[in-house]
């Protein structure tokens, strides 16, 4: 396993300091914590007060205040339920005794029933795809003037299909694919690739509902963040196999947005669905003074 990946999975994996109680740290990321962060140790602090045989199969969370990645997070496990099919757990996540994020998770034991799903997508290839790494060092050489501080090797490798100009987005269709895996071997633990998807989930729901927009992640004029978000996992997977996420925004109004998401095999099998609404703010320009 890749020393990123290592010290990603050593965030995400909280520590455990009572039956119902875990605090996770953050890396060094200001000005605040990434939202699938949260997700993730949230999730990974529920799975483990539940029974190994039954298995999460949705995520519903809020993003109440925004995360000091200074500080520890404590995270509350309410144990609501435990019944004969279906178990759910409340996890609020606290800094300073308020609370940052609230989600609730739902697990069930394994059943056989009915199988139907939409016929999957067709998309380029991840191996004809540029990195997001390789992609952001290239384009800060081209943009010296952007001042912009390309990223570092990351555990999580990300391959967009659809890619907009940073500088200069141009208003397109709100949909976009995106490849995602871990760079390296998770293991066979079915919880821990469910929470290493869990972080990636969070990324580019926000983005793809600027797309019909001439805006984008560096535009100064948008005040974006993640309201609530919710995950769906419908069959086993693994994260560090390439999983094309496949998300569409259907509105953005009211100063928010609307996207949703799609995780697919490359054998064509759908194994998790998101949703999550964002606000996009447009800040007014100030006026010039004469």
């Amino acid at each position: 396993m890749s020393s990123d990946l290592d010290r990603l999975l050593d965030y995400l994996e909280v520590q455990r300091i009572d039956k119902y109680l875990f605090i996770g740290d953050s890396p060094d990321q200001p000005p605040r914590v990434f939202g699938g962060q949260v997700l993730a140790q949230s999730l990974n602090a529920a799975i483990r007060t539940v029974d190994s045989e039954r298995r999460a199969h949705s995520q519903h969370a809020y993003f109440l205040r925004p995360g000091n990645p200074d500080k520890q997070i404590v995270y509350e496990v309410d144990p609501i339920r435990d019944g004969k099919s279906f178990t759910t757990r409340r996890v609020v996540a606290k800094q300073d005794g308020i609370p940052i994020f609230n989600t609730t998770v739902s697990f069930q034991r394994h059943e056989e029933g009915l199988e139907h799903q939409f016929e999957p997508v067709a998309t380029t290839p991840p191996e004809e795809v540029e990195t997001d790494y390789d992609f952001w060092h290239r384009w800060a050489k081209e943009n010296p003037d952007a001042r912009f501080t390309p990223p570092q090797a990351h555990a999580i490798e990300r391959r967009s299909v659809h890619r907009r100009d940073p500088k200069r987005p141009q208003p397109s269709p709100p949909r976009q694919q995106s490849w995602f895996r871990a760079r390296g071997d998770l293991g066979d633990d079915p919880c821990k690739h469910q929470t290493v998807m869990a972080f990636m989930s969070d990324f580019a729901l926000l983005g793809t509902a600027l797309y019909p927009h001439p805006y984008g992640g560096m535009s100064p004029r948008i005040q974006g963040a993640s309201l609530d978000h919710a995950i769906w996992f419908h069959r086993p997977f693994r994260a560090d196999e390439y999983l094309l996420y496949e998300i569409d925004s259907p509105i953005t109004s009211g100063a928010r947005g609307f996207s949703r998401g799609s995780f697919w095999t490359r054998d064509g099998e759908l194994v998790a669905s998101t949703a999550q609404e964002s606000l996009l703010r447009l800040i007014e320009r100030k006026e010039e003074k004469p």
